[in-house]
């Protein structure tokens, strides 16, 4: 059993010991400055990011069954995304109903027609996974658009790198830290086609004030490129540039992290300040890759998480690896009724949604937000999902009480090129901290731990 090195060091290391480590790990993220926001908070409340230091456990043949399934559903999520912006097949033959997709805020009329170098539309993924018992992995969340949480992979890495170098002695742990190099290949690799030389990349961010900014800073300093804002590109003939202290320098890859709505003013939100004018017709013209392309989010719309089995057997010919979470869609009559009527045992979620916000967990909702939800389905269905409530799998977490089990999920990061799909080995694990609970974001009291894949 994989966790076997894990009770054995327990077992030699005193509480104590390891509430000093843990004291420890949190001057280290502070001295770092590992933190994010809360914007209901008011945005602006830095928070350290909860670390616990017992690292989650995988061996390596669960490990690459997980990333055979990973590559195939992002394989499927390229391919219906090029299908809805041209030619529509999939809606055509009935797999899913073409008012889903078309009548979804995250569709982007503007992408029709139109090619990404490559033909790769999500360069970097985020796959929510659960275990939920025996039968190994499930898929809870598709995350196409800018999905964030890499940063702390590889800083809880590094802590625990610090904190316990003998244990990493004496163990086989399959390493993350080339997931910059990584991704800074893959980006590279679906330079447009209209690029001259040796491919310019640079990561666009909102700004200082946005919650994952920690980790633009951070990822941009690891593959060493340059950190820009809206203001400080411009486009002239359908070019980019960045401005520098050296004068104006070409860049043709983009990787940002801003919603499609606010990139360019001229095109989207004509009262965005933090994109740059020009930058959707750069794009369009072939002389600028944006990583990830524009109107992914209607693949990782909650509406839309239903249906990817039917996108794997129907592109790929293949049955699912990875199968989903049984899922209810509200917009469906017979599916509204059955959620009404079991509204207590289940998880219902806005299809739009994130951070775990705007959600119901039936059997911890109160008489008064059982009604409350009841109304919010019945006035608008479309816009919810429900869920059962799953008994997620616990890892050995420690906390004020000494050592516990808390639930744990995982994002594990996919990288797809012009040539190859990557995946470092593991994710982020993300753990519920307060006893009882299923919800593992930080923004609501969860925290994260290292993810050790064994290998060989």
């Amino acid at each position: 059993m994989h966790y076997e090195i894990i009770r054995r060091w327990l077992d030699e290391t005193p509480t104590t010991a390891l509430s000093v480590k843990r004291r420890e790990a949190e001057f280290l993220f502070r001295r770092t400055g590992v933190t994010f926001s809360v914007y209901a908070e008011g945005g602006d409340r830095e928070r350290l990011i909860p670390f616990d230091i017992i690292p989650r456990v995988l061996d390596f043949a669960e490990w690459q069954q997980l990333s055979r399934g990973l590559k195939q559903r992002v394989r499927a999520i390229n391919e219906f995304i090029r299908d809805v912006y041209h030619s529509r097949q999939i809606l055509r033959a009935g797999h899913i109903p073409p008012e889903l997709v078309l009548h979804n805020e995250a569709f982007c009329a503007e992408m029709q027609g139109f090619d990404p170098p490559q033909g790769v539309y999500v360069h970097i993924a985020g796959i929510d996974i659960v275990r939920t018992g025996p039968g190994g992995f499930v898929v809870l969340e598709d995350n196409c658009r800018t999905p964030s949480g890499v940063s702390y992979m590889l800083e809880n890495r590094e802590a625990m790198m610090r904190l316990f170098p003998d244990l990493f002695a004496r163990h086989r742990i399959a390493p993350v830290s080339h997931y910059p190099e990584d991704l800074l290949d893959t980006l590279k690799s679906v330079a447009p086609p209209n690029c001259k030389s040796d491919p310019v990349v640079a990561l666009l961010t909102p700004g200082s004030f946005n919650s994952a900014y920690y980790e633009h800073s951070f990822l941009a300093d690891e593959m060493g490129v340059e950190l820009v804002e809206g203001p400080d590109l411009f486009v002239d003939d359908n070019v980019v540039f960045t401005r520098t202290t050296k004068g104006p320098k070409r860049v043709d890859v983009i990787y940002r992290r801003i919603d499609d709505g606010y990139l360019d003013p001229l095109t989207f939100r004509p009262d965005s300040a933090i994109g740059t004018p020009g930058l959707f017709n750069a794009y369009r013209a072939g002389n600028l890759t944006l990583a990830n392309g524009v109107g992914t989010g209607i693949a990782d719309d909650k509406s839309i998480y239903p249906y990817v089995p039917r996108m794997i057997r129907f592109y790929l010919g293949e049955e699912p690896i990875l199968e989903n979470v049984q899922t209810w869609c509200c917009w469906d009559g017979d599916d509204l009724a059955y959620v009404l009527d079991r509204l207590p045992e289940l998880v219902v979620k806005e299809a739009r949604g994130s951070g775990g916000y705007g959600m119901l967990i039936g059997p911890q909702a109160t008489k008064t937000e059982l009604a409350d939800f009841a109304a919010r389905l019945r006035a608008r269905p479309g816009d919810y999902i429900a869920q059962p409530t799953l008994a997620l799998s616990t890892c050995p977490t420690l906390v004020d009480a000494g050592i516990a089990p808390r639930h744990v999920d995982l994002r594990p990061f996919v990288l797809s090129g012009g040539k190859e799909i990557r995946i470092v080995p593991g994710g982020l694990t993300r753990v519920a901290l307060r006893e009882g609970s299923l919800v593992v974001n930080s923004s609501q009291g969860g925290g994260t731990k290292d993810t050790w894949v064994l290998e060989g």
